[in-house]
């Protein structure tokens, strides 16, 4: 399955917990080359989508960048994320999340699908590739498991701690999984699972690849988004084709 980079039991555990860790889907040396090139990435485009102090967020660096393209259509990503969901995907976007060192901000427990323009999208699902060492130090990701069944959930404030909280109280007394990856691992989690990033308190950028995937029965809803603003969009149309191609 997806060339033994994903188990049958890391299929169930997925679907029941909302996300799973997947070791060893880049080499080290992979890891380093595509890091390289997210560090250039950083230092040579003008348009940062900002998250304040929290990070610098990179969107569809895959239409400007050959080297991160090959990392965003890696086929065994794509294979992974779909042997996960189990239904034929499109790329949604990419995008580098990328924390600055000795930065003392966390980004706060918050689902990601209230903030894109979906509807018909009951399964999105994330990758999110370590290209070095994210020890917890680094800027690691903390998932609640289970809480990608809250479906219906409005936007939450990723700079505000008590933001989710405030809308679900009882997932505040949830338990809660930091997963620590090493350079080329990747965790996968749906688009509703709640999740957190801890503070960069190191001396090294922390430099993650997230690759967003949606079923192809995704259609626009109406609502504002950076990737469909310059497309001229009607609700209900399809997201789809060649900047939303199938994987």
């Amino acid at each position: 399955m997806a060339g033994e980079l994903v188990t049958a039991e890391m299929v169930a555990r997925y679907r029941a917990d909302g996300f799973v860790k997947v070791g060893g889907l880049l080499s080290l040396a992979a890891a380093a080359r595509f890091r390289a090139a997210a560090l250039a990435v950083m230092e040579s485009r003008e348009e940062v989508r900002s998250g304040g102090e929290v990070f610098d967020q990179h969107v569809n660096v895959w239409r400007h960048d050959a080297v991160i393209r090959e990392l965003t259509l890696l086929p065994r990503l794509a294979a992974a994320a779909t042997a996960l969901v189990g239904q034929p995907l499109r790329l949604w976007h990419d995008h580098l999340l990328i924390k600055r060192p000795h930065g003392n901000v966390s980004t706060e427990f918050h689902q990601d699908q209230p903030y894109w323009p979906h509807a018909n999208s009951p399964d999105p699902i994330s990758a999110w590739i370590a290209l070095q060492d994210v020890p917890v130090e680094r800027g690691c990701m903390t998932f609640l498991p289970g809480s990608h069944a809250r479906r219906d959930l409005p936007a939450q404030n990723l700079r505000d701690a008590g933001s989710l909280f405030g809308l679900c109280p009882d997932l505040q007394w949830e338990p809660r999984v930091t997963l620590p990856l090493r350079a080329g691992d990747c965790t996968f989690h749906h688009g509703r699972c709640a999740h957190m990033a801890t503070p960069n308190l190191t001396t090294e950028a922390r430099v993650a690849h997230v690759v967003i995937f949606m079923e192809r029965t995704t259609t626009f809803n109406g609502a504002a988004h950076v990737c469909t603003a310059p497309l001229d969009l009607a609700v209900g149309a399809p997201l789809a084709g060649e900047l939303f191609p199938d994987v």
